[in-house]
């Protein structure tokens, strides 16, 4: 069998639906999809649900010779000179524009990967009485399509099955879900307020320009998921729009980013919160964190412009930080707070070291003997408190019952209640002996069945 092709790119003039037909090809919403022209900035990442084929979907080429609109077709030639195949996505409501004749004849240029056309919005052939103008692009026979509805699939389907020798039959069931393998690369979301340098992060650990970054708010909108290899590891970075205080906020395409930002928490393994190190954190930052920690996810603090930071003001900064994240969340012992520059590049490796070391301690599994020891010792220095009914508490047993949050289920007797200052001395005792001080940990009870304990 031939190599299997793994490169397709969507290109096209704004407002073509090249968003939506991502979205339905991938099964996912990874994409941002409006009414609006040109919300797509970044060139977003994704794979066919069901082929072995991986996505781009690009902002909508433009005219431009500087600003937003020049970087985003810029990305969206790159990744079309990459690609194995593209997608040329044209508006079948609207018809041949100036805009796609000239688009078209930039893509020849550019690449010599086979191309497919697409008239999408065809809900009604009925309606396509122009459909013969399309010839015009240089690409052949059209192809009729509609993403919002899922229509003309198989066309496209078949254009990538034959150039790229995949057999879909011989290869279905090597794609049912259950026999896909487990994906084991670290997940790693920035986020962080608008402005805060977090693209600038993500293309310093990219080692190149892959995020539009300039000094104005707002500018990334989508979640951008960029697999990568860095300090030795396989993971997902994922760029994700800034997020403001919601009184902030009367656009919906931002807040439909910041829908996408706050998802892109779950999705995740680890966050890490980028905040301005020249400026006071601010409460929506710790906001984040709460979110964060709740989800049971590896929280590390990005203190970003640390090189603009005052040598003698350092210490303090650091110091106040620390105290303000411990003690706003009861989730956590020590929060993992640590200095970078996005610019320079200074911090972020070591970084990443700390969240790699992090992620392995987290995966591990502790010993149910263990826990049992460590419980021991810790209620033979502090008694747990007598109950409601002035009875004696006893914890009998003690195991690991979940990851991310590390969870840890102790089995009691003669109680109804544990005290929250009891518990918080239980949590900082297992973080510490066990090494999770940097993990959210979650202490859940459980009465025992014997009804004379």
């Amino acid at each position: 069998m031939e190599k299997i092709m793994t490169k397709i790119t969507i290109v096209g003039r704004p407002n073509t639906g090249k968003s939506t037909l991502f979205n339905a090809l991938t099964g996912t919403r990874d994409a941002l999809v409006h009414d609006r022209p040109g919300v797509t900035r970044d060139t977003i990442c994704g794979t066919f649900r069901d082929r072995p084929y991986t996505l781009y979907d690009t902002a909508g080429l433009e005219n431009a010779r500087s600003g937003i609109a020049l970087d985003s077709t810029n990305m969206a030639l790159d990744a079309l000179m990459a690609s194995d195949a593209v997608l040329f996505v044209v508006d079948g409501r609207v018809g041949l524009t100036n805009q796609d004749l000239e688009w078209a004849r930039l893509v020849r240029r550019k690449t010599r990967a086979p191309v497919l056309l697409l008239i999408n919005k065809s809900e009604s052939e009925k309606r396509l009485s122009n459909i013969h103008d399309f010839y015009k692009l240089g690409f052949g026979a059209p192809v009729l399509v509609s993403a919002e509805h899922k229509r003309g699939f198989d066309s496209i389907y078949d254009f990538l099955d034959k150039i790229s020798g995949f057999d879909a039959n011989a290869e279905s069931d090597n794609l049912e879900p259950q026999s896909q393998p487990t994906d084991s690369r670290i997940k790693i979301a920035v986020l962080g307020q608008p402005n805060v340098g977090k693209s600038t992060f993500v293309n310093q650990v990219l080692g190149e320009h892959r995020q539009i970054v300039m000094d104005a708010p707002g500018i990334t909108r989508d979640t951008v998921k960029i697999p990568t290899k860095f300090y030795g590891r396989d993971i997902i970075l994922m760029d994700t729009a800034g997020l403001r205080r919601k009184a902030g906020v009367t656009d919906d395409v931002e807040t439909l980013s910041a829908l996408k930002s706050l998802d892109a928490i779950e999705k995740s393994d680890v966050v890490i919160l980028m905040v301005d190190a020249t400026r006071n954190i601010e409460n929506q930052a710790l906001g984040i964190a709460a979110r964060v920690y709740n989800a049971g996810k590896i929280l590390c603090v990005a203190l970003n412009k640390w090189d603009l930071v005052e040598p003698e003001l350092r210490d303090e900064k650091l110091l106040k930080l620390k105290h303000q994240f411990s003690n706003s969340f009861h989730q956590i012992i020590k929060p993992m707070i640590l200095a970078v520059s996005a610019q320079t590049g200074s911090g972020v490796q070591n970084m990443f070291k700390r969240i790699y070391e992090q992620w392995d301690i987290s995966m591990a599994q502790a010993p149910t003997s263990l826990v049992n020891r460590i419980v021991e010792k810790l209620v033979s220095e502090r008694q747990p408190p007598l109950s409601r009914l002035k009875r004696p508490m006893k914890i009998k047993f003690a195991r690991q019952t979940g990851r991310h949050p590390m969870r840890i289920t102790i089995n009691v007797g003669g109680a109804s209640d544990i005290p929250e200052s009891y518990t918080r001395y239980l949590r900082r005792g297992l973080a510490t002996a066990l090494k999770w001080e940097h993990l959210p940990i979650i202490i859940d009870y459980e009465k025992s069945d014997n009804p004379y304990d």
